[in-house]
């Protein structure tokens, strides 16, 4: 019986062994894929210490391979050329203003012959040869005239000038004048009398400033090239002599003005994105003008005159064609002006025949045209 409980014991000890052993190994698998579970997705802290990873101050550089070159390389911050100027529409528009310096230089060159031709002087008066030399525009000539007949006179004279006005300039600039005077002296004290006549400058040197705006700032261009200038005029009005002293007279003229100007392009400066090729060209208009005068002699020894009158324009042409750069080709126009001009002389006797005058002439009137004055000094010598 004792040995039958020893069998007994032993056996119940191995089976209590084996299912404890079961029991153990069944726990354990779960927990460690629980734990297996939790380090991967749970982040909770091992309880166990590990070793702390300290970075190195100064880590070596891990190799990287060379990027490939690619097609498209991205654009520099910096970029070595400059930005594109804008402005093309302004060095268009300044083409405008040189057809109204080109208008000027028509007036101005008509204003300068007409002292040729005496308009600072009495309509009929004796023979007379006069030197003279003015400012303003500089001036330096000789004009008289010379009685033909008992009605017929002619009138002529030569200058050198030069003169500037609004961006242009010219120098180098003969002038040439005539014309015949028919006056009808046989009518008596109170007539008529008719003039035709021209002015003529073949060759002058010529200068045009043009400017304009560009996003990078001003440019102004100066250019030379060669001119030339003809008039053809005109005169029918009514004299009289209404005392010794005094002369008074008025008249209506009709002009037509020419200007030929030769081909240029811009010439060379530092900045100029928006150059110009101005072509050969004829500029022309035809002016009407309405005027009087009167002459008086003061005592014995002093002479004076004043004159004036309304002028008009019409049928007036420029001959610029001009290519701009970012505007092609630009032809501009003339409109029809009117303005007012104006002159004056003070002569002193200084002896019988010899006579120093004191002369000015100008325009008063809005631009191209424009408030002008030409002054000067004469010796007149009457026989």
């Amino acid at each position: 019986m004792a040995k039958f409980d020893v069998k007994r014991l032993i056996l119940a000890a191995t089976l209590s062994a084996t299912a404890a052993l079961a029991l153990v190994t069944f726990n354990a698998r779960p927990a460690a894929a629980q734990a297996a579970e939790c380090e991967s997705g749970c982040g909770e802290p091992n309880p166990s210490p590990s070793p702390t990873y300290s970075p190195s101050p100064y880590p070596s550089p891990t190799p990287t391979p060379s990027p490939s070159p690619s097609p498209y390389p991205s654009p520099s911050p910096y970029p070595s050329s400059s930005p594109t100027p804008t402005g093309a529409d302004s060095s268009g528009n300044s083409i405008g203003g040189l057809a109204g310096q080109r208008f000027n230089q028509m007036i101005t060159n008509r204003v300068l012959g007409t002292v040729l031709l005496g308009v600072n002087e009495q309509v009929n008066c004796s023979d007379c040869i006069s030197a003279f030399g003015s400012a303003g525009s500089f001036s330096a000539g000789i004009h008289g005239r010379k009685e033909l007949t008992n009605n017929l006179s002619l009138l002529a004279g030569i200058a050198y000038t030069q003169y500037n006005e609004g961006g242009y300039k010219i120098t180098s600039a003969p002038i040439g004048a005539f014309a015949l005077r028919y006056d009808f002296t046989d009518w008596g004290s109170s007539r008529p009398f008719f003039d035709v006549g021209t002015i003529l400058t073949p060759w002058e040197k010529a200068r045009y400033t043009r400017s304009y705006n560009t996003s990078l700032g001003p440019v102004s261009v100066t250019s030379s090239t060669n001119a030339s200038n003809y008039a053809v005029y005109g005169r029918a009005g009514w004299m009289s002599r209404v005392s010794p002293r005094d002369e008074v007279a008025a008249s209506i003229e009709v002009w037509q003005l020419w200007q030929r100007v030769s081909g240029y392009t811009d010439s060379a400066v530092a900045f100029n994105p928006f150059d110009a090729s101005i072509a050969t060209g004829t500029d022309r208009t035809s002016l009407v003008k309405i005027g009087g005068q009167w002459t008086h002699l003061f005592g014995s020894n002093i002479e004076t005159n004043i004159n004036g009158g309304w002028v008009q324009s019409f049928a007036s042409r420029s001959g610029i064609v001009a290519t701009v750069t970012g505007q092609g080709m630009v032809v501009p126009t003339m409109g029809n002006q009117g303005w007012f001009e104006y002159g004056g002389r003070l002569g002193f006797r200084v002896q019988k025949g010899w006579i120093v005058d004191l002369f000015a002439n100008g325009t008063l009137g809005p631009q191209p045209v424009g408030n002008t004055i030409h002054g000067g000094v004469g010796l007149r010598i009457n026989y």
